[in-house]
């Protein structure tokens, strides 16, 4: 069966410092599939978009920055991640320079700047502790991971970098 996922951006924006990443706490909406929960910013790919397109005018929407640094730090299919069981595929980048200031808020949530080694203690999806220390390690190699999830949990996590 062909694969025919929703395409999205996910960008982890680092401080001028490199010591803290702005997550958005998804507290807004109690119906959010995400409710509770922290993330990284960014969204679905519009129609015609390209995924640099989709990754800067997410940030706009979600931040109010304008990225001038960023990286493609690897790729992450989710089979089953949807809350109907869709298919998501997502391009992951790690932003480390920016114009602009966030707001305290958005549409989604909470915007806070976590410190970078507290991250994985956050309530975070449970596949995120797995690929999040590949998006902020030092190997410049983008890796590319596959998470399947069934009912709102991840089923296994593999990866491979070239």
């Amino acid at each position: 069966m062909p694969c025919q996922p929703i395409l999205a951006t996910l960008a982890y924006v680092l401080s001028p410092d490199r010591r803290h990443v702005l997550m958005v706490h998804r507290n807004a909406r109690p119906d959010d599939a995400h409710y509770g929960k922290y993330n990284g910013l960014g969204g679905k790919l519009e129609r015609g978009e390209d995924v640099v397109a989709g990754l800067r005018r997410e940030l706009r929407e979600e931040a109010c920055i304008e990225a001038t640094r960023l990286r493609l730090r690897g790729t992450l299919s989710w089979p089953g991640f949807g809350r109907k069981g869709e298919d998501w595929f997502a391009f992951v980048f790690l932003v480390d320079r920016f114009q602009g200031t966030p707001p305290p808020r958005n549409a989604e949530g909470s915007l806070l700047w976590v410190e970078l080694s507290q991250i994985t203690q956050l309530a975070l999806w449970e596949g995120d502790r797995h690929f999040l220390p590949l998006v902020f390690d030092a190997d410049p190699r983008p890796f590319h991971g596959v998470m399947p999830y069934h009912e709102g949990r991840m089923l296994d996590w593999r990866y491979s970098r070239v």
